[in-house]
C-alpha cells in the first residue's frame, strides 16, 4: 500500500533534515559540500522583454551580465501560457493539469510531492519569498509554503506591487520598499543565515513583477523618462526586478558562497506584449508568444564559462533535473512530465529525447487579489479578531470529481521539435494546425494539410499524453 505524502514527510522529519545537514559540510569529511540552489521566477516576463534578447528599449544590464557568463537558454517554455499552472509544473515536475491546477488561482493538491519536500530528505533548509499563488497563505490553511516543504517563508497569495502586505509564516506583515527588492532582501536574509550555519539551501524567489497595473518605482521610472507613462511603469518594474535580481546575485558573491550555487532564472508565462513576446501571441496562449520565457543558469564550480543552447526545455524540467544533480529518488514519485536537463548542462544532450506536451484547459482562473486578501488578514489581526484559514480550490485535498478519458477541451499542443502540432477543442469540434518552428518561429504557415502522415503520429502522441494527464487528475496517482 503506498504510503500517504504527509505520512512520509513526517516519518523523515524537519528536524533530522535540519540535523544532518551541518554534517554534510563537516570538516575533513573528503565529501563535496552540495550545492545551494536558488529559483528564481519573473511574473509576465515575456522571452523578448530582456535587453540580452533584443528588447530596444528596456534595460536589464544585471540579467544580460549573467546571460552573458553562464548558461543562457534560447528555447526555454513555461509549462502553461498562465501563472498558477506553472509554479505548480515547477514545484512538482508534473504538467499542473495531471493536479487540477488549470488556470490563475487554482492549487497544488495536498498529495503532491514538491521540490521543497524532496529537498528536505537530502538534508536543506527550505525558503520561500514572495509570489506563492498555488494555495493560501493564512495561518492554518492547508496548501500554504509551509504545508508544501517550505520551513521559512514570506510570500503573497498573488502577484504584488510595492509596500506590500506579505505573510510571514501565517501572519500578515506590512513591508516597505520596492517589491523586488522586498523580496530579495528576505530571501537574501534566509541565505545568509543559512551560509553562517553551513546548511545547504533551497531558496525559491518568486517575484511579484511585472504584472499589471504596472507602478515601477520612481528610480526605476526615471531610467525611461522621455518614454509614455505606461512604458515609464512596466519597463521600470522589468529593471527593478533586474536590480533586485543584481543584488541577490552580488549577496551570493558577497557571502562566498556563489561558485557552490546553483541560480536558475525564469519567468512564468509569455509576455504581456506581443511585440516582445517571442513568438505568435502572448500570455494566455498556447503559440509561442504565451509559452516561450527567457531563462539562465548558472553554477560555477560545475557548469563555468558561457554557454547558450537552443534545446527545447520547460519548467516542469526543474525538479527532475535538481533531483538528479542531487541524487534523490522519491519513493511513490508520481509520473513526471519533465526530463533532467543533466546531460545538456554537462554538453553531452544536443536534442531533447522526449516531446513536450501543452494543454490549457478549458476551465476558468479564479480570483485571488493579493491587496485585498492580505489587507484583510492584517486589519483581522490588528483588531483582535479571529481569522479563518483560506481553503482555496475543488479537489485540492480528495479528489471528487472525475474527468471523461475521451474529451481533452482546450487547446493543446505537442512539441516534437521541430514540429509542433495544436489541437483546439471547442464544443466538442477538434480543429488541428501543424507548424515547423525551425522555417516558421511565428507559427503563420499551417501545414496540416500537406503532412497527413505526420500528424497521425503526433495526434496519437498528444492524445495518449492527455489521456494518462486525465487519469492524473481523477486520482489514479495516488492510489
Amino acid at each position: 500500500m503506498r504510503m500517504n505524502r504527509r505520512g512520509f514527510l513526517k516519518a523523515i522529519g524537519a528536524g533530522a533534515c535540519l540535523a544532518a545537514a551541518p554534517r554534510a559540510f563537516a570538516a575533513g569529511s573528503g565529501k563535496a559540500a552540495k550545492p545551494n540552489i536558488v529559483l528564481c521566477m519573473a511574473d509576465d516576463q515575456g522571452w523578448g522583454d530582456m535587453a540580452y534578447n533584443g528588447h530596444p528599449v528596456v534595460k536589464t544590464p544585471h540579467f544580460d551580465q549573467m546571460a552573458a557568463e553562464a548558461l543562457r537558454f534560447d528555447r526555454f517554455y513555461a509549462a502553461a501560457p498562465v501563472c498558477s499552472p506553472t509554479r505548480g509544473s515547477v514545484m512538482t515536475g508534473r504538467h499542473p493539469n495531471r493536479f487540477s491546477c488549470f488556470k490563475w488561482g487554482w492549487t497544488l493538491r495536498s498529495k503532491e510531492i514538491t521540490i521543497a519536500e524532496a529537498l528536505k530528505t537530502a538534508g536543506y533548509t527550505t525558503g520561500h519569498f514572495g509570489k506563492w499563488h498555488l494555495g493560501p497563505v493564512r495561518k492554518g490553511s492547508p496548501l500554504t509554503p509551509g504545508e508544501n516543504g517550505f520551513d521559512v517563508w514570506l510570500s503573497a497569495p498573488n502577484f504584488f506591487d510595492n509596500d506590500p502586505i506579505l505573510s510571514r509564516m501565517g501572519k500578515a506583515v506590512q513591508t516597505r520598499g520596492e517589491s523586488s527588492m522586498v523580496t530579495v532582501d528576505a530571501a537574501v536574509d534566509f541565505i545568509r543565515q543559512c551560509a553562517t550555519a553551513s546548511r545547504p539551501f533551497l531558496a525559491v524567489v518568486w517575484f511579484g513583477s511585472p504584472h499589471g497595473p504596472h507602478k515601477a518605482a520612481e528610480k526605476d521610472k526615471a531610467v525611461y523618462a522621455n518614454r509614455p507613462e505606461r512604458d515609464r511603469n512596466f519597463f521600470g518594474e522589468i529593471t527593478g526586478m533586474d536590480r533586485a535580481f543584481g543584488k541577490l546575485r552580488q549577496s551570493l558573491r558577497e557571502l562566498g558562497i556563489h561558485k557552490n550555487t546553483l541560480l536558475w532564472y525564469t519567468s512564468d508565462n509569455g509576455g504581456l506584449r506581443t511585440e516582445s513576446s517571442g513568438g505568435r501571441g502572448k500570455k494566455g496562449q498556447v503559440y509561442e508568444g504565451g509559452l516561450r520565457v527567457p531563462a539562465i543558469l548558472e553554477w560555477p564550480d560545475r557548469y563555468a564559462g558561457r554557454r547558450t543552447t537552443d534545446v527545447p526545455c520547460v519548467t516542469s524540467d526543474i525538479y527532475p533535473t535538481l533531483l538528479d544533480l542531487l541524487g534523490i529518488r522519491m519513493p511513490n514519485q508520481p509520473p513526471l512530465d519533465g526530463i533532467s536537463l543533466v546531460p545538456l548542462l554537462e554538453g553531452k544532450m544536443k536534442a531533447r529525447p522526449t516531446s513536450i506536451g501543452f494543454w490549457d484547459h478549458a476551465t476558468g482562473g479564479r480570483s485571488t487579489p493579493s491587496a485585498k486578501l492580505m489587507a484583510e488578514l492584517l486589519a483581522a489581526q490588528e483588531a483582535g479578531q479571529p481569522v479563518k484559514p483560506h481553503t482555496f480550490g475543488e479537489n485540492a485535498h480528495k479528489v471528487t470529481r472525475q474527468y471523461p478519458l475521451d474529451a481533452f477541451p482546450g487547446h493543446a499542443a505537442w512539441l516534437d521539435w521541430p514540429w509542433k502540432l495544436h489541437r483546439i477543442e471547442k464544443k466538442g469540434k477538434v480543429q488541428w494546425e501543424l507548424y515547423n518552428l525551425a522555417d516558421d518561429p511565428m507559427e503563420k504557415q499551417d501545414l496540416a494539410g500537406a503532412q497527413a502522415a505526420r500528424i497521425r503520429t503526433m495526434k496519437s502522441a498528444l492524445e495518449a499524453w492527455q489521456t494518462s494527464v486525465v487519469r492524473s487528475l481523477n486520482g489514479e496517482d495516488y492510489t
